[in-house]
Order: structure tokens, then sequence, then C-alpha cells
């Protein structure tokens, strides 16, 4: 049975300070020993996300996953880093990555934008006061729910 999560997460520093993203996390049936599929349910302009599906490029879920891991590193280390730190040599938007590379304020303010149209706190469902949960549910339960706050961004 695959097991699936929503939780919220904020951006504290950087461009998408105050961003506000809805989570989705699959958990396949061999985890911990496999990764986690995770994926942003909002939109957000980002080289390393599928700006379409939400998909997450970042090595350490989807190639150098340990069972050592769990979702809390997910939350509090590696999708705050990935905010953090793009890497536009390995991208999944290739136009956020290219204006990255050409032109980094120009890059800086359309994530601006797009946190300012789509990552707002109703938005991805919760307010930003919340605190951190998860929500488990089957694939035929995949439905909108109210969720809390987790994550943040190490500055």
């Amino acid at each position: 049975m695959k097991r699936i999560f929503f939780s919220n997460l904020i951006a504290f520093v950087g461009p998408y300070q105050g961003g506000v993203w809805r989570i989705r996390v699959e958990l396949p049936d061999a985890y911990p020993y496999r990764s986690p599929s995770v994926g942003f349910v909002n939109k957000i302009y980002h080289p390393n996300v599928d700006e379409m599906s939400g998909s997450v490029c970042l090595d350490v879920i989807n190639q150098t996953w340990s069972p050592m891991f769990d979702l809390v590193n997910v939350f509090e280390v590696f999708l705050p880093q990935l905010l953090l730190y793009p890497n536009p040599s390995d991208p999944l938007n290739g136009e956020a990555a290219a204006l990255m590379m050409r032109d980094r304020n120009g890059y800086d303010q359309r994530v601006k934008e797009y946190c300012e149209k789509y990552a707002k706190a109703e938005d991805a469902g919760a307010a930003p006061e919340e605190k951190s949960s998860e929500e488990e549910l089957t694939e035929d339960e995949y439905a909108s729910s109210d969720e809390e706050v987790a994550g943040k961004v190490d500055p």
C-alpha cells in the first residue's frame, strides 16, 4: 500500500521568503529503503522543480537516498536547502535555469512574482502561524485537506 502525505513548507529566507507550498509526499511500500516521491502541489518557479507536475529533482531524494534519512530530513533540510541553493546545471525547468544563469536579479524577481501569485498561505491550505504536522492518505483518499506548516530554511 502506497501512503500519501501532505504537508506545508514555508520559506524563511532568500527569494522564496514568505512563500508557503503544499508538498505531496508518496511513500513506497519499501520505505525507508526506497526514497519517497516528493512534489510541490502549488506552483513554484525553480530550476529543479518541474513547473507542470511539481516533481522535485534532488539527488539526495532521487539517487543517493539512504534508509538513515526520514521525512524530517526532507522537510527540515533537503527542501529548504533546495530553495536556498538551486542547481541550474541539472534542471527540470530549463527556463528557470537559463534565467538564473544569465540574470540572477531577473530570476529572483520571477520567483517573487510566483510567490505572490501561487504561494500564499491560502494557496497551501494553511495559515502561517500553524505548526508542523502530517496527514496520511491512501491513494483513494487523495483529496484536499487542511494542513499545517513544516520546515524551516536554515540560514
